[in-house]
């Protein structure tokens, strides 16, 4: 998985800058925890932070080819790419030769034979950058889906990059600051592909590539989503659904150490789960382990809510048993989600406090728990953008609104289970300057002007071609970045198979009514899967990720403004609104303040640690 990060610099020579590069590689230390290293050429300066997953001996980096002591490209990756292994073998036929196992050495002689064109022959989760000192070109290439993220800042000479913000900061010519743009980028729930939130930082979207040259910087995509006619049938679109799903597990199951699945019950990490019991059952090894979260007494006294049915510990045990997985709940309680240290721990892997509050520290410390005994997990995200599993996919007021639907859903104001918005704390001369609606509108026909369509599609056919565009484009990446940041903060490597990029294309295409034929969410994903799952779970209806309910987590919040209410030097008190502050603070005040409560202590306490200056 690993962390990256680099420095190119046409007007210095960079071999005297290494106290700089290991400066910003040290900033990637939780991502990579095995292993450090660097690489010094006159105008390209590498680093990267290594967690050791395949050729534990072998994969060591920066890694470099030479040719008769003549370097011809070095890079430093993050990642994996799971069909490395054909791609070995093709390239051996193809005259070259291997000193290691790694797959990434395959990506270094893929790109010595096919080029840049090498990428759209890759599947797997990746960012890296390569260096060619043949043509003093860099490139800076991501994954299809974005899964693994990376960055980069123009200079006036070059660029400077890293898998994280942290690392570019770490740059003493770079300063930590975030304009009007950036703070609305912040506040919203719009995932804005390529927006950094820093200013002069840029993120590389994914299915790109980034060259950097003498010449300035260039942006080419070599994959996008397409819109293509569907000619298989019903039975047809479940069996191929199924094949993809066995073959990219059994591919991402592959690694050289100890390796788990994400568990929660619900539909889509079961069915990650029990493919993968079978699958190590094939290989004769196993079985499977897993692992869920749970919350002090939260079966025992959950309430369901608008947002979620059902509490998920008796479904993760349902299937925890029926693939007889070695299965570990990790229960949390409200002192270890207000504890200080844990919700620091999250703000510096996030680099921005725009998350979903104890459901990022219970994330964190769920990841923390996972790694003392897997480096590898397997989790079920992303199945809800690909086949359609969220509640305002069948809304047709959210379906039909003339916005983001999660939006129109209320989902930004509710990801914690309460129902004010993130912004209710705010000033509302600086809501007004930010222009909150006007921005998400801005963004949302500008995602609406890349979707592709078929002349065929018309009416509710083409209105879901557009949502599911928004989806796999713009809100999955908030839940990648979350997962990536959690999981990468404790050197856990997740791996998200529902975003092998087949599978999205091939389900992208499947029209609207074959991915409802059952009257429900996820038709395609149920009926492909049925067969390794228990009834009880099959048809489980979608429950979101888990939020605690116990009472004593708001008023720890509801305490921690009043700390800030008194402290009249705190950095975020230019930007609330005193009233409501006074207001939700106030004894006998409603309960229901967790969206606005965690995003100003987020705010505060990132403008604390961060030194960041708002130019607004």
């Amino acid at each position: 998985m690993c962390g990256i990060t680099g420095w190119i610099s046409y007007d210095h020579d960079l071999t005297t800058q290494r106290p700089t590069l290991e400066a910003m590689t040290a900033t990637m230390a939780c991502r990579g925890p095995d292993a450090a290293g660097v690489w010094l050429g006159t105008h390209a300066a590498l680093g990267h932070r290594r967690l050791a997953v395949i050729d534990i001996e072998g994969g060591k980096q920066p890694m470099a080819v030479d040719d008769d002591g003549r370097t011809l490209l070095v890079t430093t990756y993050s990642g994996e790419v799971y069909n490395y292994r054909e791609l070995r073998a093709e390239l051996t036929q193809l005259g070259h030769t291997f000193r290691t196992t790694s797959d990434t050495e395959v990506v270094l002689h893929a790109y010595l034979e096919w080029g840049e064109a090498f990428a759209e022959r890759l599947n797997g989760m990746y960012a890296f950058a390569l260096w060619d000192p043949r043509t003093e070109q860099l490139l800076l290439i991501r994954d299809r889906m974005g899964i693994k993220p990376l960055y980069y800042h123009p200079t006036p000479d070059g660029v400077l990059f890293g898998s994280e913000p942290k690392a570019i900061l770490a740059h003493p010519s770079v300063r930590p600051i975030v304009d009007a743009e950036g703070l609305a980028e912040l506040i919203t729930f719009t995932k804005t592909p390529g927006h950094a939130v820093y200013k002069g930082m840029h993120e590389v979207r994914p299915g790109h590539i980034v060259r950097v040259g003498r010449g300035g910087v260039t942006i080419k995509r070599y994959w996008a989503l397409e819109a293509r006619e569907h000619t298989d049938d019903l039975d047809t679109t479940v069996a191929h659904v199924r094949a993809l799903l066995d073959d990219i597990v059994a591919r991402q199951l592959i690694a050289d150490v100890p390796l788990c699945t994400l568990l929660s019950g619900g539909l889509d990490s079961s069915a990650i789960t029990a493919l993968s019991a079978r699958a190590l059952a094939e290989q004769g090894s196993g079985p499977v382990r897993s692992f869920a979260v749970d919350f002090t007494g939260y079966t025992e006294n959950f309430t369901p809510d608008d947002l979620r049915g059902t509490p998920d510990g008796p479904y993760a045990h349902a299937l925890a048993e029926h693939v007889r997985s070695d299965h570990h709940d990790i229960v949390l309680d409200t002192a270890a989600l207000m504890d200080p240290g844990h919700r620091a721990a999250v703000l510096a892997a996030r680099d921005l406090p725009n998350g979903f509050g104890d459901g990022d520290t219970s994330l964190y410390l769920l990841f923390k728990a996972v790694r003392e005994q897997s480096t590898v997990a397997l989790s079920g995200e992303s199945a809800d953008e690909v086949f359609g599993g969220y509640r305002w996919f069948h809304d047709p007021e959210a379906v039909h609104a003339d916005t983001f639907p999660w939006i129109a859903a209320g989902l930004s104001g509710r990801f914690a289970g309460g129902n004010t918005t993130r912004e209710a704390l705010l000033d509302p001369a600086l809501l007004s300057k930010l222009d909150l609606r006007g921005y998400q509108d801005h963004r949302y026909r500008e995602a609406l002007g890349e979707v592709p369509y078929l002349d065929s599609d018309t009416g509710l056919q083409r209105r879901m071609r557009e949502i599911s565009y928004l989806h796999l484009t713009r809100f999955v990446q908030i839940l990648l970045d979350r997962k990536d940041r959690a999981s990468m903060a404790v050197g856990l490597e997740v791996r998200v198979p529902f975003c092998d990029h087949r599978l999205v294309e091939y389900v992208f295409n499947t029209p609207w009514s074959m991915k409802t034929f059952d009257g429900r969410e996820k038709s395609l994903l149920r009926a492909a899967t049925r067969d390794v799952l228990p009834d009880l779970v099959a048809d489980r209806v979608k429950s979101p990720y888990p939020s605690t309910q116990d009472p004593r987590y708001n008023e720890a919040l509801r305490e921690e403004l009043r700390k800030l209410a008194a402290d009249r030097d705190a950095p975020v008190r230019p930007l609330v609104d005193s009233g409501a502050l006074a207001r939700v603070t106030a004894d006998g005040a409603s309960s229901d303040i967790r969206p606005g409560a965690e995003l100003v202590l987020g705010m505060d306490a990132w403008l604390r640690t961060t030194g960041t200056t708002l130019e607004l």
